[in-house]
């Protein structure tokens, strides 16, 4: 059924789709330049993080894998931080002291990403428990990918949201491949969905390159976690256009006619189509955009690049909310060896 979105939303939703893409290009640009050193790219699964952000509350809490750059901007992460945290400068809040990809923001519920596949599935788990102890009116969503579901904290987690009745919602990206695994050589069940009923909860089968159905499942699965119906294992099928990251090259082990079908399956000309037939776009309103978010992006990328490498203060003052008196002496004795200025130095240890 088609969901009731108004206007405004659908053509927001819209936009955070193409601005995605727009950065998932520019940036993947940076890293081939070598201005960045490593980039996790999201092509052609745009609509399974914009969608399911779509069906949260602020209040609600996301522990996102490492691709889910759609999610977080759609709950308010400025893209200029997202690009700092790629820089690792001072601009980036973690001032380099992540991989780049791994980032987070408390304001937001937006959960750092952790590089270990599938950790924050139990995390998400427990913070939905949490919640309900709290008797807080909030849902936590985990999201990870096909791989995950042959980890043990899948397991975990689901046993556990299911036994407790966790608001919790499993979103599983199901983009066929886990780096150069394909999903046949993950699991024998005949899809992840049907999983769920091992666990005693729910499971759903969408179309995880259709926004408008990644919103309609997700917000069903919400609304019935947030009145005390348990948790809901979504499988959102899906497909990673480009590499796994910077550093693989996946025409290595995908044949190039998979890649094309999917490729006509592309959720943001299937949206600005939708768009179309409603009468809410034009080819005009596209170009304006494209322009928009090009220029949008390319000056925020600027911007960022202004920005010095993180203080080496930072160093120290990072380690505990107040310093304590043993680091800040060792603090006080690096700075006064002023061995931070000396270029060998600087050569060895890069800031």
């Amino acid at each position: 059924m088609e969901p009731k979105l108004s206007p405004d939303l659908l053509l927001t939703g819209y936009r955070n789709l193409v601005l995605v893409r727009t950065l998932d290009s520019r940036m993947l640009s940076l890293q081939r330049q070598g201005r960045i050193g490593f980039y996790v790219p999201s092509t052609g699964e745009e609509a399974c993080q914009v969608g399911s952000a779509m069906a949260l509350e602020k209040r609600d809490w996301v522990f996102p894998a490492y691709r889910e750059p759609g999610a977080a901007i759609w709950r308010g992460f400025p893209i200029e931080t997202l690009i700092a945290q790629a820089y690792g400068n001072a601009a980036d809040p973690q001032r380099g002291r992540q991989m780049p990809n791994h980032f987070g923001a408390s304001d937001i519920h937006h959960v750092t990403t952790s590089s270990p596949v599938g950790t924050q599935i139990t995390q998400a788990v427990g913070a939905a428990w949490a919640a309900k102890i709290r008797h807080e009116d909030v849902v936590s969503l985990a999201y990870f990918g096909d791989g995950a579901t042959s980890e043990g904290d899948f397991h975990a987690g689901m046993n556990f949201a299911g036994v407790f009745k966790a608001a919790t919602i499993f979103f599983c990206k199901n983009n066929q491949w886990a780096i150069s695994v394909p999903v046949a050589k993950q699991t024998a069940a005949k899809t992840i969905a049907e999983k769920a009923r091992a666990y005693g909860m729910d499971g759903v089968r969408v179309d995880g390159n259709d926004l408008l159905a990644v919103y309609a499942v997700t917000k069903a699965a919400v609304d019935k976690a947030r009145g005390g119906g348990g948790p809901t294992l979504i499988e959102a099928l899906t497909y990673r256009m480009g590499p796994h990251s910077s550093s693989d090259d996946p025409t290595r082990y995908r044949p190039k006619d998979e890649v094309e079908a999917w490729g006509r399956r592309d959720p943001i000309d299937r949206m600005r189509k939708y768009l179309e037939l409603k009468g809410l776009w034009s080819k005009d309103r596209e170009d304006a955009l494209r322009a928009e978010l090009d220029d949008l992006v390319q000056n925020t990328i600027k911007e960022v690049e202004r920005q010095p490498p993180p203080a080496i203060e930072t160093l120290f003052s990072d380690v505990y909310e107040e310093m304590s008196p043993q680091i800040r002496e060792q603090m006080e004795a690096y700075l006064a060896s002023g061995e931070r200025r000396r270029p060998e130095m600087l050569d060895k240890f890069p800031l």
